[in-house]
């Protein structure tokens, strides 16, 4: 992504710029995301898994103090828990998980190794959650806490195949967040499962129907759309409701 100077914010983040608490933004729709939050003056704490250099923290160089660099490995419980120490005197509207990893499409669950298959599920539905539940008292009451899904995650939808690890860790991930939905039902959050829609990255592929461009402004207008709305929301980048 080239940055130029009028992308950047006009000043310091304001008092009541919101502030974000993004999971996953070393590179693909994670650093677009924090990018597009930077830009628009919002006060960003993005993670990264380990400790060398990233794009983002070249992100972070540009769009100084709008974006601080945390670290955390969504499959470890031990530094989930202690980025929550670290954050323990902070607050944000908005948690935003984005943790995506894949397998060979052509391959079946059949022929996918064990191994393989623990790390799709571990990464993309058993982490974000470990993470929400570890994370969720940094969010105000009235936040917003979003995964990022996708459109394989839809069962209703699927009549293709292919993908199918894939698929089926990002069901997965629905079908947990459905649950912890349930089990704060009645609370003032906005939950949302995010589906981006196919995006050229090094995950999504050379061959995806949208840029990152074509995407991302349109994640964050629909998340700011759904502030304010309890309960989970299952849509696309539109805003658009995605069948379960």
């Amino acid at each position: 992504m080239s940055i130029t100077n009028s992308d950047l914010p006009a000043g310091p983040p304001s008092a009541s710029a919101r502030r974000v608490l993004l999971i996953g933004a070393s590179r693909g729709l994670g650093l677009a995301l924090a990018r597009e939050w930077a830009r628009g003056g919002r006060q960003v704490v993005a993670t990264v898994r380990g400790s060398g250099q990233t794009p983002l923290h070249d992100l972070a160089g540009t769009y100084a103090g709008h974006i601080e660099i945390e670290t955390v490995d969504v499959t470890e419980p031990a530094q989930i828990a202690a980025l929550h120490d670290r954050l323990a005197d902070r607050m944000f509207d908005l948690l935003f998980v984005n943790a995506g990893v894949t397998n060979q499409p052509e391959s079946t669950v059949a022929q996918t190794s064990t191994g393989e298959f623990i790390q799709v599920m571990v990464t993309n539905a058993l982490g974000p959650l470990r993470v929400i539940e570890a994370l969720q008292d940094r969010v105000e009451p009235a936040g917003t806490i979003g995964v990022m899904s996708s459109g394989q995650g839809s069962v209703a939808n699927n009549e293709r195949g292919g993908h199918e690890v894939y698929r089926g860790s990002k069901a997965a991930l629905n079908t947990f967040m459905r649950s912890y939905a349930a089990r704060h039902s009645g609370e003032r959050r906005t939950l949302v499962l995010m589906a981006p829609g196919w995006v050229r990255t090094d995950l999504g592929g050379p061959d995806a129907r949208l840029s990152i461009d074509d995407s991302i402004p349109n994640v964050v207008r629909t998340l700011d759309a759904l502030q304010g709305s309890p309960g989970l929301h299952y849509v696309d980048y539109l805003g658009r409701t995605v069948a379960w």
